[in-house]
């Protein structure tokens, strides 16, 4: 597995990640309807586009196994492609934010209790919830720091 910064955020890669964030989604937060995943998909390129820093991981045959993306020591997005879950990417990646890019912060919907389990896992500890998304949807969050 590689991890590298990517700086030039083609459509063609904004694309290819917007699909595997579909997939991690789907497998993911059951809490979502299709609806819900679709509304919120349409937000999930330009937030790509925008955040900070950004990170990829691939496979040694350049496949996609999921990405991060860091803005003023905050995990914005980490998300691996369900063909690949369980197989280190998710780790790598968080290893990679918090070591290389000095991410700290992050906030994790409480609806998830894998993904919230896997950052407790990982040393990361509850400061606070949300009772909103950031789009002031019903969808509390649980803010977590390291």
């Amino acid at each position: 597995m590689d991890i590298a910064l990517v700086e030039d955020r083609t459509p063609e890669l904004l694309e290819q990640l917007t699909a595997l964030w579909r997939r991690s989604v789907e497998a993911t937060h059951g809490f979502l309807t299709l609806a819900d995943i679709d509304r919120i998909g349409g937000y999930v390129p330009e937030a790509i586009s925008s955040v900070g820093t950004l990170a990829v991981a691939r496979a040694e045959d350049g496949a996609l196994l999921g990405f991060a993306g860091v803005q003023d020591g905050t995990l914005e997005m980490l998300f691996v492609d369900d063909a690949c879950r369980g197989q280190g990417a998710g780790s790598a990646l968080l290893d990679f934010a918090v070591r290389e890019l000095g991410a700290r912060r992050l906030e994790v919907n409480e609806q998830n209790p894998q993904a919230a389990g896997f950052y407790e896992h990982c040393g990361w500890r509850v400061t606070g919830r949300r009772e909103t998304d950031d789009m002031g949807e019903p969808f509390p969050l649980l803010q977590m720091e390291l």
